[in-house]
């Protein structure tokens, strides 16, 4: 508590901009009119390059030149675009001190822009209105670094423009794969036959055609290595870990198809034809390619901050402040469909790996291809605050280190994520997650807004089942969570956890408007193996599934909730355990129509047979849940309506549970658009709810 308390406070000092200005400070200038053989030491005399202000750091230190006085060491970064073929790489040797931190920070009143994009120039009219122009490092054979250039996002006067795909809206449907009837959901796949029309042979350049399937919780992106006509079946290079089915059914699943040259026929797209090493593009409207800023990615990531923290040699107190970090074109290996949960595979733009106190405040991240922030191994007591991750090819936070049998110096924790805006991921790997804790603990993710994602808003754990973890005493409050799934993945959650994870919190999360394409799409989720996590505070509603869902898992504590309007169910289970696997407390349950309370599997319920007497606190192991002190109600039904899985609710309280709670309406405010504030005669309160605050969720600035 401590701990959080003070993160707490000192984000808050920032955000009120209350810290402290020093009264020394060392300052170096870069600036896009620079040039590295000048000074650095004014704005007059600017370097051009981020590598050379880091370098004159490093001279700095190595002639004494910084002091226990001598105040933090600052790089301002001038107004316009600072572009980058390869990332900054910052070792410890560019590590700052508590007294002297190093700073990398806008100019005061200006927007610096970190690119990885490069112009290209020189485009020619072809035909059918397309426009063309051609990029060596594209095509094969021309010079040494010929054929090593691939992109797939292209940027018109800072604006991004479309890879071609088919069908131009919607999805493919397979028409059938192999094994559906027998192999399970993990089966790998590398074919399946197609509906005649919706992948030809005769397409151009059919090595760069990308076929991007869905299905489950994962996407993949798989190339073709051949057609067969006859049977209209598509065989791909490499295969995927999943089979093609639309979720758990027989039915084949959806998908599309990218880069094909046939389907650039609309203003705004683009075809690239690496063979021959030429970008095609169809103009917009009033776009005049004689003047028109195209930009291509070419540096995989941005910022790499590479400490060592197997050699116990770390990066320490660096930050950067006010930067905008744009365009990066990061790429699957090669091989790999990229069809993992949460996109493991796709790394950062900005990477962290041995990093001790180093930050990133007020920052912006956008227009990238890949995750925006990576935190790797080794990295602890790290901030990221007040930024905005938006547009993004992956996720916006991957934190991860050393699992429970790693070496302490390699584990991953500590570290705060408040007040960010993180919206619209998943653009190119749909799989990945707004904030993604794999094997780390004690992190304080409170504050943010996380929206407009195609599959879970935050993902926790990755230890499946009861073995140890070292995915514990993570914070997550705060946050506002809404338009998650937007129909495109399954089995989701706005927040999603697995795995053994004592003091956990989830607290005062306002949480809205989930909706998966199939099954799951559920607003707070435990799943595999959950236990001990407290859930307290939440509201919850507008869920395609329910409010709360748990497969499996272990004595999580769920109380205080308001679950309401999920068009399934309020709280749902998948699996029954020989323990408890919840305690339901001083919740309401709020829905309409003839949507249950609670779904799923609760057939097998273990009954006290004590009609109209509570169980005691010594016969609790023979309950696999416990409710009690809640509330229930729905405007369309009566009370003697209602059911309990399937059991009116003098049936249920027979059974031992809910035996102090009660059906009656909770008096909100508007519940239908989403006020639930409780009446002052709401009966919750004669059950000891307590209102919950929401009055600063989500950024606050």
């Amino acid at each position: 508590m401590g701990r959080n308390f003070c993160l707490s406070i000192l984000t808050l000092l920032f955000i009120a901009g209350c810290t402290a200005v020093p009264q020394n400070e060392t300052a170096f200038y870069v600036s896009p009119d620079g040039d590295d053989a000048s000074s650095g030491t004014s704005t007059g005399n600017a370097f051009a390059t981020l590598e050379r202000a880091r370098d004159a750091i490093r001279e700095l230190k190595s002639n004494g030149g910084i002091s226990e006085n001598s105040g933090p060491v600052t790089v301002y970064l001038r107004d316009g675009l600072h572009p980058l073929s390869d990332p900054l790489i910052l070792t410890p040797a560019d590590s700052g001190t508590e007294e002297n931190p190093v700073i990398w920070k806008a100019y005061p009143g200006e927007t610096p822009v970190v690119t990885g994009a490069k112009n290209v120039s020189g485009w020619q009219k072809a035909e059918n209105g397309l426009w063309r122009v051609s990029i060596p490092e594209v095509k094969s054979g021309v010079s040494d670094a010929a054929g090593k250039l691939n992109f797939t996002t292209l940027y018109v006067n800072g604006e991004p423009r479309s890879r071609t795909r088919l069908p131009k809206e919607g999805y493919f449907t397979i028409a059938d794969f192999p094994g559906k009837d027998k192999d399970p959901w993990a089966a790998p796949g590398d074919h399946f036959t197609f509906s005649p029309g919706d992948i030809k042979e005769d397409w151009a350049n059919m090595d760069d055609v990308e076929v991007v399937v869905l299905r489950f919780w994962v996407s993949s992106r798989q190339h073709i290595e051949s057609i067969d006509t006859s049977t209209n079946t598509v065989q791909f290079k490499y295969p995927t870990r999943y089979r093609y089915s639309d979720d758990f059914t027989t039915d084949g699943a959806r998908y599309y198809v990218e880069n094909v040259f046939e389907a650039l026929d609309e203003p705004g797209e683009w075809y690239l034809d690496r063979p021959s090493g030429t970008l095609y593009y169809y103009p917009k409207s009033g776009e005049d390619m004689d003047t028109a800023v195209v930009e291509i990615p070419v540096s995989p990531q941005l910022i790499r901050i590479e400490g060592d923290p197997a050699g116990r040699k770390f990066v320490k107190n660096v930050t950067f402040e006010g930067i905008t970090f744009t365009h990066n074109n990061w790429m699957l290996p090669a091989g790999n469909p990229g069809d993992g949960q949460s996109a493991p595979e796709v790394e950062g733009a900005v990477f962290l790996k041995g990093a001790v106190g180093c930050g990133f405040y007020d920052c912006r991240m956008t227009q990238l291809s890949s995750y925006a922030v990576q935190i790797d191994e080794g990295c602890q007591q790290n901030s990221f605050v007040g930024n905005e991750l938006g547009h993004l090819g992956g996720g916006g936070f991957r934190i991860g280190g050393g699992d429970a049998i790693s070496h302490p110096d390699m584990r991953t924790g500590w570290n705060t994520i408040t007040d960010n805006h993180i919206h619209h991921i998943g653009e190119i790997y749909h799989a990945a997650t707004g904030v993604w804790i794999q094997h780390s603990g004690g992190n304080l993710i409170s504050h943010n807004e996380i929206d407009h994602t195609y599959y879970s808003s935050m993902a926790i754990g990755w230890v499946w089942g009861y073995r140890p973890s070292v995915t514990t005493h993570n914070e997550i409050s705060y946050n506002h969570i809404h338009d998650v799934g937007q129909g495109v993945l399954s089995d989701m959650g706005a927040i999603y956890m697995l795995g053994v994870a004592p003091g956990t919190v989830v607290k005062n999360n306002l949480i809205h408007d989930i909706e998966s394409h199939g099954y799951g799409g559920w607003g707070i989720y435990t799943d595999e193996g959950s236990t001990h996590v407290l859930i307290e505070n939440n509201i919850v509603y507008n869920t395609k599934c329910a409010g709360f869902d748990q497969h499996y898992g272990r004595e999580n504590f769920v109380r205080n909730n308001i679950f309401a309007l999920g068009r399934e169910d309020q709280i749902h289970r998948s699996r029954l355990d020989e323990h408890i696997s919840f305690y339901i407390e001083r919740n309401i349950l709020y829905c309409r129509g003839d949507t249950p309370l609670l779904g799923g599997n609760w057939d097998t319920i273990t009954y006290m047979n004590k009609p109209g007497k509570p169980w005691h606190p010594a016969e609790i192991d023979s309950l696999t849940h416990v409710f009690d002190y809640n509330l229930y109600f729905n405007p369309d039904k009566s009370a003697a309506d209602i059911r309990f899985a399937d059991r009116t609710f003098d049936e249920w309280r027979a059974g031992g549970q809910d035996i102090h709670s009660a059906i009656a309406d909770p008096l909100f405010a508007d519940p239908e658009n989403g006020d639930f504030t409780l009446s002052p005669d709401s009966p919750a309160y004669a059950l000891g709810f307590k209102d919950i605050d929401m009055s600063t969720v989500g950024p606050r600035r």
